[in-house]
């Protein structure tokens, strides 16, 4: 006898009494909270109703102690936070998505401020920033030191109680999607625990359904998230056919306060910004083992740290390892860490004269409700945001304090899009799948299950036997009655299957994802995601390639260079599309037979540095050619002769790709090259080369990316990066002061640059608080005035730019006066292409 399936529609009475709204939002955190006031800012005259299933300020968000990352320091570049985002996410992020986190995060972070969240400043007023692991810069707000999630979720429940158009259900636990006809979402089932007409089971029905409803931390025996994340949106999502994804990657915080062998359910956590602040891990025997693991040592992204963890505790015959802040003295303890402080003092432990005792604990699940760029599940009109979500932003290890900027910058994406795309779903129908509950007392048993076959270190074995035991206890011996315990249970032992399934199915090592029989990352196989769905027959698992048309191989490189791959393939798309319009390459077609083959290398004509490989080689898999070797890297110094890449396949193939090819490649290089001149120039003073805005139109990612290759740094991407202001601004604010007060009233926590042509303006720009000066035109004289009267009268850290009528035989000097960068917008707009050429063979 087969054992029961898991219920598509969980048991329970038919709804006693329905409630209507314009949007119904499960979850009470931040990112369910932002898209109810998002949305009412939209359309005022709308209901929202929010259903939390406990009080307005429960859940993961308020547990929140690190921070939010985002571009704030005007040294730090988008460009920046989305690569050590998407080195954290090993390979399986969506850039698109980081792209627009780090984009579109410090707009919705200023006006999470405007909803009244007070983070913590320095003496002159800015933001304080911090950093934390897998973080190259500090980039990461706080408040109350370490007490983010508390305040995050204290101003916007306070903004939320003054908006009258939005409903609150407190102690209301979903259970299903309803649906119409056609599959639209139509609202939820759930259950109010309290008394009045909102009582028991009942239903809402809404234009649109929002699941915000956090993680799943409770399927683990330890976890650092409430007794609230039992999994229920993922679980919902699966009853209702939505499609999940990567839920084998379940982070573990490395740095959880042990509090003994036995210690289940919630377990404090020490923030990763104790380590951001300088504290460091040890053995028992005070050994640092994170040092030579890793370049950034203790602050190795969350994954790598966790493994070191468990090596020391494997090889040590020990169940914790140390976390050492005792040079931080009391003093910092109180005011920087003040929650964390408070917790180990309760547990006997004194931070400032002893090591903290900490072991990893599952903490946050990467993977989720699989949803596009606008928070749209595969069910339409039913959308997911924040932790319940996989949105592609984490891959496959979330980046410190990126999940809840996350759940601000898709939280306000999903309010704009059902604004603008208005569902006016049917009336809902009546679910005919089967239902079913399991014994509430599975839960511990199953929670025991997972932390033993299904945490930090996975195998073969431990999986299987994990597996056969959540079978086992779908078995319910005794009639279980519709209650909070019994559906939290079923869901639990639902997401537990799930992630079982597929933490078996993927056989790697990857982020943090853990076998101990696959220990190594295999890109060759496993560059690409699990997407499981639940139907009547069970579940089905489908394996689905990292990015679209492009090789996975090929997307990844891009990615962890920088670069968008699906926009490179839309600037190889349009390329082609203007080379071969509808005929294609009549020559090749009429002078070449359909199935020659042949190869070729691409040659370099003049000495140079290379950039763009990867571009190009895309191009010619595009097109047919089924062999590539790369014979050169980006970045490297080629002389004239030298085989950079050799290619293989249909003759035709080859030939109809090499002139967009090269197009890419020639310029790609050129840029480098130049680059790589001026570097050379100014190699030894201590100032940076950097570009400029002065792109070609569509290809400024690229050209920019050729600008690092070259040994360059990148200036600014857009015009929204920071505020940039000119003579033109002046003239219309009335003066460079003027221009400076506006911005800063405007947007005052934007970086802001200013731009000046004399050396008398100077001084009142540093009297505004400029935080970097271009100047424009200056002589080498002014030059180093400027930097001599910065360096005497700047109270804060004030970067120097030259910029304008620089020549490579004035670089030098100019670089010498002490300024911290050369704009040369020459490098993107003017470069010479770098002379390379298809030499075909037989």
């Amino acid at each position: 006898m087969s054992a029961p399936a898991i219920p598509l529609r969980l048991t329970a009475p038919a709804p006693g009494w329905t409630a209507e709204a314009d949007l119904v939002v499960v979850g009470s955190g931040i990112a369910g909270l932002t898209v109810a006031l998002r949305y009412t800012e939209l359309e005022p005259d709308a209901k929202v109703l929010v259903v939390t299933k406990d009080v307005l300020s429960s859940g993961s968000t308020r547990w929140a102690q690190g921070g939010i990352a985002a571009v704030l320091d005007p040294r730090d570049t988008p460009e920046e936070h989305l690569n050590d985002t998407l080195i954290a996410g090993v390979g399986l992020c969506d850039v698109r998505a980081v792209r627009t986190l780090v984009t579109e995060g410090p707009g919705a972070l200023r006006r999470l401020i405007e909803r009244g969240a007070r983070f913590d400043r320095t003496p002159d007023g800015r933001l304080q920033l911090t950093r934390e692991g897998g973080h190259r810069r500090s980039r990461i707000v706080h408040a109350g030191g370490d007490a983010t999630g508390a305040e995050v979720q204290r101003a916007l429940i306070e903004a939320v109680r003054a908006r009258p158009a939005i409903e609150v259900i407190e102690h209301a636990l979903v259970l299903d999607l309803l649906k119409d006809a056609r599959g639209r979402a139509r609202g939820v089932t759930l259950h109010v625990m309290g008394e009045g007409a909102r009582d028991g089971v009942g239903a809402v029905l809404a234009r649109a359904v929002v699941l915000a409803t956090g993680g799943m931390g409770q399927v683990y025996a330890a976890t650092t998230n409430p007794v609230v994340s039992t999994g229920d949106g993922v679980a919902l999502a699966l009853r209702a056919g939505a499609v999940v994804r990567d839920l084998e990657f379940v982070q573990f915080h490395p740095t959880v306060l042990w509090l003994g062998a036995d210690s289940t359910g919630q377990q404090p956590l020490i923030s990763e910004a104790v380590r951001g602040e300088g504290a460091y891990l040890t053995d028992h025997e005070g050994n640092r083992f994170m040092a030579d693991a890793h370049e950034l040592a203790d602050l190795a992204p969350r994954d790598v740290v966790a493994k070191g963890i468990m090596r020391t505790m494997r090889a040590t015959g020990r169940d914790h390892v140390y976390l050492d802040g005792r040079h931080f003295g009391r003093r910092k303890w109180e005011t920087r860490f003040p929650t964390i402080y408070a917790v180990c003092r309760e547990h006997g432990i004194d931070p400032v004269t002893e090591p903290i005792p900490v072991a990893p604990a599952a903490h946050y699940a990467s993977g989720g409700v699989r949803t596009d760029l606008r928070g749209r599940t595969s069910i339409d009109g039913l959308y997911a945001c924040g932790e319940v979500a996989c949105t592609g932003v984490h891959g496959a290890n979330r980046l410190a304090s990126n999940s809840l900027l996350e759940g601000l910058v898709f939280a306000e994406r999903i309010a704009e899009d059902v604004h603008a795309a208005r569902p006016a779903p049917g009336d809902p129908v009546p679910s005919e799948a089967a239902s079913g509950l399991v014994d509430p007392r599975i839960r511990p048993r199953i929670q025991a299950h997972m932390s033993r076959g299904a945490s930090v270190l996975r195998s073969r074995e431990s999986l299987r036997a994990t597996a056969k035991a959540l079978l086992d206890a779908r078995w319910t011996p005794v009639e279980v009655p519709p209650r909070t315990e019994s559906w939290e249970a079923a869901n639990l032992l639902t997401v537990a299957t799930v992630l079982t399934g597929a933490a078996a199915a993927r056989l790697e090592t990857r982020g943090s994802h853990w076998r101990e029989d696959h220990g190594t990352r295999d890109d060759n196989e496993w560059l690409g995601h699990l997407d499981v769905t639940l139907t009547e027959e069970g579940l089905r698992m489908t394996y689905t390639p990292h990015g679209d048309t492009m090789p996975v191989r090929l997307a990844q490189e891009l990615s962890a260079a920088g670069l968008d791959p699906a926009e490179v393939d839309a600037v190889i798309g349009r390329a082609l599309e203007e080379d071969l319009w509808e005929a294609g390459d009549v020559t090749s077609i009429a002078t070449i037979p359909a199935g020659q083959r042949s190869s070729g290398d691409v040659v370099a004509r003049r000495d140079g540095v290379v950039a763009g490989l990867a571009v190009a080689e895309a191009v010619f898999v595009r097109l047919g050619a089924d062999r590539t070797e790369r014979r050169a890297k980006d970045g490297e110094r080629v002389r004239a002769g030298d085989v950079l890449l050799t290619v293989e396949g249909p003759a035709r193939a080859l030939l109809t790709a090499e002139r967009t090819a090269l197009n890419l490649l020639t310029h790609l290089s050129g840029v480098a090259t130049l680059t790589g001149r001026w570097v050379e120039a100014i190699e030894g003073t201590g100032a940076r080369v950097r570009d400029s805005r002065k792109t070609l139109p569509g290809l400024r990612a690229l050209e920019k990316y050729a600008v690092r290759c070259g040994g360059g740094v990148n200036h600014r991407m857009s015009l929204s990066d920071a505020a940039l202001i000119k003579d033109n601004h002046v003239v219309a604010a009335g003066g460079v002061a003027e221009a400076f007060r506006a911005v800063r009233e405007r947007f005052p926590d934007l970086p802001i640059e200013v731009e000046i042509d004399r050396l008398d303006q100077l001084q009142a720009v540093l009297d505004e608080g400029a935080q970097e000066v271009l100047l424009d035109n200056f002589t080498v004289e002014d030059t180093a005035r400027a930097v001599q009267i910065v360096k005497k009268q700047a109270k804060n850290r004030v970067a120097l730019e030259a910029s304008g009528g620089l020549t490579l035989e004035s670089a030098r000097a100019v670089a010498e006066t002490g300024v911290d960068y050369l704009a040369v917008g020459a490098l993107t707009h003017s470069a010479p292409a770098l002379d390379l050429a298809l030499d075909l063979r037989g």
